[in-house]
């Protein structure tokens, strides 16, 4: 989801850790060496990676583009091939009929049917283009504040664990008792996590 959308969805995240120095050369190198790797004609079914905000196809992290004043923004990428499990069994149930034909024998070993469709599904993911889907991303880097433009479970999921593992820094989700508890003293933390909900009834 984009932040140009007509409707957006945003998941906000406190960016935890040090980044080293020299930020922009280390910002560049990073979005540039885990950038997005297309697949279309490759024999695999995801990918996922940086692009650039302005043309989500074209990954270019040069000449620092992706800096607006002191905020980030770019975007993370996700391709997926997708191939209908109708079309495989199609497809896996002619490569079978095709093998016993030529060896003239009745039935097959289940480790052959097993290499049969291992080589269908490869054959037809080269054939297949990857689905993409595109999240927006702001950084503010001096106040250590992130916004990324989704909040879907899989996808917030697997952005958390590329960002931390490329960058090295941790992400904790703001949502109400993360910002509580961010501003409070250590005494006033203790007397808050010891709260617990009341339940109205009528």
């Amino acid at each position: 989801m984009g932040i140009l959308s007509s409707n957006v969805s945003i998941t906000r995240y406190n960016v935890v850790g040090n980044f080293d120095e020299p930020v922009m050369e280390n910002m560049t190198k990073i979005l540039s060496q885990n950038a997005i790797v297309e697949i279309d004609n490759e024999n695999f079914e995801k990918s996922s990676g940086w692009t650039s905000f302005e043309d989500h196809f074209k990954p270019d992290f040069t000449g620092n583009n992706f800096v607006i004043g002191s905020y980030f923004i770019f975007s993370f990428r996700i391709d997926k091939k997708v191939i209908p499990s109708k079309i495989v069994n199609k497809v896996y149930r002619q490569e079978v009929s095709k093998k016993l034909e030529e060896s003239g024998r009745e039935f097959l070993s289940r480790n052959e049917k097993k290499q049969i469709k291992e080589d269908v599904i490869g054959q037809l993911s080269l054939r297949i283009p990857a689905t993409p889907n595109v999240f927006d991303i702001i950084w503010n880097f001096e106040k250590s504040i992130l916004w990324f433009f989704s909040t879907q479970k899989t996808a917030s999921e697997e952005f958390e664990y590329f960002f931390t593992k490329k960058f090295k820094l941790n992400l904790v989700r703001h949502f109400p008792y993360t910002a509580a508890v961010k501003n409070l003293k250590n005494s006033e933390k203790d007397f808050f996590e010891k709260i617990v909900p009341s339940y109205f009834m009528e």
